[in-house]
């Protein structure tokens, strides 16, 4: 009886774990720039795929292969949010806009700011040849 519930549990995670993979899919193909893309992927497979670790965890109950999907949950929730910042700033240095006229927080204009190591001057060692 209770493999019964636990294959119900898992089956019914499985299936909401699916559903937010294909929401975080259909986001990356449709939303218009770098940075809602990454929202929707980051957001929505996160909790897509620890969906399907923790449906694994309950399908297996307290043995090791659920040890490893715990542990791959915690990874998951450790680096997910780290990699979509870490995407989002890249995206922002390298002077990536905004879709439609949005700004960044506290700035008057859509236009991102100077990365620190940029020369003022606008000239490069290239440029000097």
């Amino acid at each position: 009886m209770v493999g019964t519930i636990a294959a119900v549990v898992a089956t019914a995670l499985i299936v909401v774990g699916s559903f937010f993979l294909l929401v975080g899919t259909v986001g990356l193909l449709r939303l218009p720039d770098v940075y809602n893309r990454m929202h929707a992927t980051s957001k929505a497979t996160t909790l897509g795929a620890a969906s399907m670790f923790l449906a694994c965890a309950v399908f297996f109950g307290p043995q090791g292969e659920s040890l490893t999907a715990v542990v791959g949950i915690v990874f998951l929730f450790l680096t997910a949010p780290t990699g979509a910042h870490m995407i989002s700033r890249s995206a922002q240095k390298m002077g990536v806009e905004f879709a439609g006229g949005a700004t960044w927080p506290g700035a008057t204009d859509s236009t991102p700011e100077a990365p620190a190591d940029a020369d003022p001057e606008g000239s490069d060692a290239e440029s000097a040849d």
